[in-house]
């Protein structure tokens, strides 16, 4: 049985000192052949265009307002907005929707699926399908509108097709504008040129 024992307490101490020493030898072997670190490697990276980038930057339901030299008030919104890349003076609109109040108390509202605002020009084009009303009695319709920042001056240039109070008018172009102040006359006056067709209707 002293024997037995012996053997025993031999073998316990041999593991003792066999067992830590395995693992050590385990641990240097799985670091001399884990894979080398590539420094390049250790961040993903993706190539990014800056011009693009800032091309891409937008604003969503932005709104600009502005203050002619006549006091009409111009409020312009839109379901989103971006400044172009090369000239952040210039900003293009989706959805747009203007209101004008002019001095004298005459809404008009503007509503087009695309702009551009021109703060450089003090100038706005509307685009893809223009609709302009006015609380005088107007339903004008027609492919695009210029409208100046500055000043009460809105311009149609393609072929319009309006309803008013006189009838149904076609013309090739349209100019609503202040009248001349130095004669005394500030009110605003809306020309219908090129073609004019205009179906008179009794009622009316």
């Amino acid at each position: 049985m002293a024997g037995y024992d012996n053997s025993y307490s031999r073998l316990v101490a041999w593991l003792k000192i066999l067992l830590p020493l395995l693992a050590l030898a385990i641990l240097s072997t799985m670091f001399l052949i884990s894979r080398t670190v590539d420094p390049s490697q250790t961040i993903p990276y993706a190539e990014v265009d800056a011009t693009e980038l800032a091309r891409e930057q937008g604003i969503g339901s932005p709104n600009f307002a502005s203050v002619t030299n006549d006091g009409s008030a111009i409020t312009i919104s839109a379901q989103n907005a971006r400044p172009d890349a090369s000239d952040q003076q210039i900003i293009s609109a989706q959805n747009l929707t203007a209101n004008i109040e002019t001095s004298k108390g005459i809404k008009i509202v503007i509503i087009a699926p695309t702009g551009v605002i021109d703060n450089t020009n003090r100038q706005t084009s509307l685009s893809g399908g223009v609709t302009m009303t006015t609380t005088t009695g107007y339903r004008i319709d027609t492919e695009s509108i210029r409208s100046l920042l500055d000043k009460t001056e809105i311009t149609a240039e393609n072929q319009i097709i309006a309803v008013g109070p006189m009838g149904n008018i076609e013309a090739g172009s349209m100019l609503l504008t202040q009248q001349d102040v130095a004669s005394g006359n500030k009110g605003y006056l809306l020309v219908f040129k090129g073609d004019v067709k205009l179906v008179y209707e009794t009622g009316k």
